[in-house]
């Protein structure tokens, strides 16, 4: 195929799967859909997949929507309407919404695309980018693209290099010397390394490119098999792998890093603990993810609020914060504050205190209230004299207390306390 010098990316699509619940986020997914979750301070998890098809020159894409979808939809169409389709750009939302069978919901990572084949092909694109709509990194697409134009590749699967031990969490590529994949196995017991790295492996990062017209053949002749999944990982690459041909792309040739000797950095914050501790890590002197980075922003929707306000400077009643994130909006009123990312518009008032904690927008946390390693969901009040942290047999009688010891309140949970008391 002849390449014209222009941006692979300006031929290119991304469709962003995100109709995923996200169960092992527990009760944070009870409102919302896995790629709805706040993150970060002022983001939602999608924000980093759009923003790094943005980023990369895309200007077209779509979200394909399913579980508990309202929180995302207002969130795409309040924070990323400035497409503008007299310039060929667009952002569609494509809900679950039985327009191939009026008996059929998405049934698959796969048949979310074939469902709206019509739409992508109103597009007049040369190349599609799938993308997981619920992961926290930075990637250049275009480095993508590019290898899989000169390897002339049938797909082109984003991939980590991780830990042969940890890698059976996870779809794994068995490659060549080349970085041609000779095998696609799905969270393998005995994960297949990496050549010339026996103690490492590459895991799919549920990152795919293909060629439009390829992936199309490919995703009507799935719709016809009554024995598929209707799966990208479970049908349609390992299909190709064995009449096609797939290639590895590692996520190190194209990870964004705001220093060069900066590690690459993807998290899957799927479950309370994860979620908890990629967000307390941006609370870090220097942390591996960078949202200062102007050159690479996290783009999202952004509320009008006034500076964040700390009030009161008396012994045990000082508002302050230290190695700490406050978003715009928030009252610190007589609060200690520590290794703490709060989100917009959360008030705190005296004698209490909070020690690595993430709190969701539009909380209100009340006198003497102590809170430690906690998340607190989106609109918690928190009653006066509130202990959370301390007790974990105590916390769990009433609270999601983690693997990991992070205790989830939200605020149901909070009510039912309060029934109690």
């Amino acid at each position: 195929m002849a390449v014209p010098a222009r941006r692979l990316s300006s031929r290119s699509m991304a469709f962003v799967l995100a109709g995923g619940r996200g169960s092992r986020l527990k009760e944070l997914t009870d409102r919302r859909v896995k790629p709805a979750v706040y993150f970060g301070g002022k983001t939602r998890i999608i924000d980093f997949a759009l923003s790094n098809a943005l980023n990369s020159g895309i200007r077209r894409m779509s979200v394909a929507t399913q579980y508990k979808a309202h929180s995302l939809i207002r969130h795409c169409q309040r924070g990323w309407n400035f497409f503008r389709a007299e310039r060929n750009e667009y952002l569609d939302i494509l809900p679950a919404s039985q327009r191939v069978d009026e008996t059929k919901w998405y049934v698959g990572t796969a048949d979310a695309v074939t469902q709206n084949i019509d739409i992508v092909d109103s597009y007049d694109v040369d190349f599609i980018l799938i993308l997981a709509g619920d992961h926290i990194y930075k990637m250049d697409y275009e480095a993508m693209l590019q290898q899989h134009v000169e390897a002339g590749a049938d797909v082109t699967v984003g991939c980590l290099t991780v830990d042969r031990k940890e890698a059976s969490a996870f779809g794994v590529m068995a490659v060549d010397d080349k970085g041609t994949i000779t095998s696609f196995l799905e969270k393998p017991k005995d994960p297949p390394a990496m050549p010339g790295h026996p103690d490492k492996a590459l895991a799919s990062m549920g990152i795919y490119v293909f060629n439009w017209k390829h992936l199309r053949e490919l995703l009507l002749a799935d719709a016809a098999n009554k024995d598929s999944s209707h799966d990208f990982g479970g049908d349609i690459i390992p299909d190709i792998v064995k009449t096609g041909k797939a290639v590895a792309h590692k996520f190190d040739d194209s990870c964004v890093r705001h220093r060069p000797d900066a590690p690459s950095y993807w998290r899957d914050v799927g479950t309370v603990d994860a979620f908890w501790k990629a967000n307390i890590d941006l609370t870090d002197f220097d942390p591996d993810l960078d949202l200062w980075d102007k050159n690479w922003p996290i783009w999202t929707y952004s509320e009008s609020t006034p500076p964040a306000k700390f009030i009161h400077d008396e012994k045990d009643r000082r508002g302050s914060a230290v190695s700490s994130l406050v978003s715009g909006g928030c009252i610190i009123s007589g609060t200690e504050i520590r290794n703490c990312l709060l989100f917009t518009q959360v008030h705190t008032n005296s004698y209490s205190s909070l020690d690595h904690c993430v709190v969701l927008p539009y909380v209100n946390i009340a006198r003497h209230a102590k809170l430690k390693n906690a998340v607190i969901d989106r609109g918690v009040q928190i009653p006066e004299g509130l202990v959370v942290g301390e007790d974990p047999e105590e916390d769990a009688k009433w609270f999601r207390v983690s693997e990991g010891g992070v205790t989830l309140v939200t605020q149901t949970m909070i009510n039912n306390w309060e029934a109690a008391q």
